[in-house]
């Protein structure tokens, strides 16, 4: 064979679904003859969100040529984290599994049997329940408390006894447990909380040997490791009560989401495993929300609510600006001395001195004070008349002025009014009266 072809046929060899070492389950003896196929890891949901049951559902392919009585062999399961303790069933520990993982280094921190069930795959549900197998089967859940890197997380060995069931095709095992920190909550703000709920996230995985305390589990066994068949093996999440529930997000896209077909109110999410990833861990991630009571209303509500509170803010908004505008203006004045705020006619003492009883004439007055007056005459005496001009003026009192900024203490109105008599046109008397008063903002006058 030519070095070219050699090469090829290497990539093909290592191209092949055949390598797909590193999942969990491992066999008694090495190199084992069979596969395991179908498998399902499938984990449920309630709505209260609390322990998740986690269902390990699988079935053995045995080849042609051998028989189940000559691999009859107890199989073994590394599960990455945790098991609770609610579903636990009755039975002594194994002390072996405690030894194997003393032996090894590692802390035993639990220890029990998980309930194990032949499942048909013909006759489900009522017609024919699971049949519960004697004894369950054996776990220890242990920690690393010395290395560099410290103490590990927690993992799970389950020893599964081997039983006739579980070479017979028409049945899938189904190893049931609680794992621990299965569903974990995503941190959010305290307004999400409020609007919309606490949300979590779900993630299943396969091919997880990366854990420090399942790793060299692993690379000791890894010749006994239990190859998946081709038959379709998934990962799939049961959410319950599904007409409160939210999904907020699904990794990988791939994932198919819909109703599941055999339970009522219950969307199901499922991945196909890919053989072809080898030792790549396939996960399965769900971001989801469960909400109830007012919640339920929290996508018409919020809408309505900030509807009207933005009719309602703008009003005050707008009151509250015109009112901090009004007080700037009424205590802060930039720039000189700026105009007057002063409306009417407001003569000055110089305009006033030029008026002569006895000399002034009628039009020098409108020369000197304006054409803008107010004219009063009676028609018994069609010879006098009375010019009023009427002016009012807003004084700021005790400023500080720094530049071109200043800033005012308060404010005083001035009224002024001045009168003058007149007789055949000639002025003959001239009053003029000033009225000052305090002004809380120059608005006001």
């Amino acid at each position: 064979m030519s070095r070219a072809a050699r090469i090829i046929a290497l990539l093909l060899a290592t191209a092949g679904p055949g390598i797909a070492e590193g999942q969990v389950f491992l066999a008694a003896r090495p190199n084992p003859e069979f596969t395991i196929g179908p498998l399902f890891v499938r984990a449920t949901v309630r709505s209260e969100v609390g322990a998740v049951t986690l269902d390990i559902l699988w079935s053995l392919v045995i080849p042609p040529t051998k028989s189940g009585a000559a691999i009859a062999q107890d199989l073994y399961l590394l599960w990455p984290t945790a098991v609770a303790g609610g579903t636990t069933t009755a039975g002594p520990p194994d002390p072996a599994l405690a030894g194997y993982v003393k032996d090894r280094g590692f802390t035993p921190i639990a220890e029990g049997r998980l309930p194990l069930f032949a499942q048909s795959l013909y006759r489900m549900g009522d017609e024919l329940p699971p049949e519960p197998i004697a004894g369950g089967a054996p776990f220890v859940t242990f920690v690393g408390v010395s290395g560099p890197l410290g103490l590990t997380s927690p993992v799970t060995y389950v020893r599964i006894p081997w039983t006739p069931l579980l070479a017979n095709r028409t049945r899938l095992m189904d190893l049931r447990m609680e794992p621990s920190n299965l569903v974990k909550r995503r941190t959010a703000t305290w307004i999400e909380d409020v609007f919309w709920g606490p949300r979590h996230a779900l993630s299943l995985t396969f091919n997880e040997v990366r854990s420090r305390a399942i790793f060299p589990l692993y690379v000791e066994q890894r010749n006994r490791v239990i190859r998946l068949a081709d038959d379709p093996s998934q990962l799939i999440v049961n959410f319950r009560d599904a007409e409160h529930l939210k999904i907020q997000e699904v990794f990988p896209s791939s994932a198919r989401r819909r109703l599941s077909e055999t339970l009522d109110s219950t969307e199901e999410i499922s991945l196909f495993l890919d053989l072809s990833e080898g030792l790549v861990p396939q996960v399965l991630t769900v971001q989801f929300a469960y909400f109830r009571g007012l919640r339920s209303w929290a996508p018409v509500l919020i809408p309505i609510v900030f509807f009207f509170l933005g009719n309602l803010a703008m009003p005050v908004f707008m009151m509250l600006v015109r009112r901090a505008s009004a007080e700037v203006a009424s205590r802060v004045q930039i720039g000189p001395d700026g105009p007057a705020r002063q409306t009417g006619v407001i003569l000055s003492r110089d305009a006033l001195a030029k008026l002569e009883p006895g000399a002034t004439t009628y039009e020098e007055v409108l020369r000197l004070c304006g054409p803008n007056v107010e004219e009063h005459q009676q028609l018994a005496t069609p010879d006098h008349r009375t010019l009023v001009y009427r002016g009012r003026r807003v004084v700021p009192e005790g400023r500080r002025r720094l530049g071109w900024l200043a800033t005012v203490s308060r404010w005083s109105l001035e009224q002024h009014e001045v009168e003058i008599t007149l007789e055949r046109d000639i002025v003959t008397d001239v009053q003029a009266r000033v009225r000052r008063s305090p002004l809380a903002q120059p608005q006001a006058s």
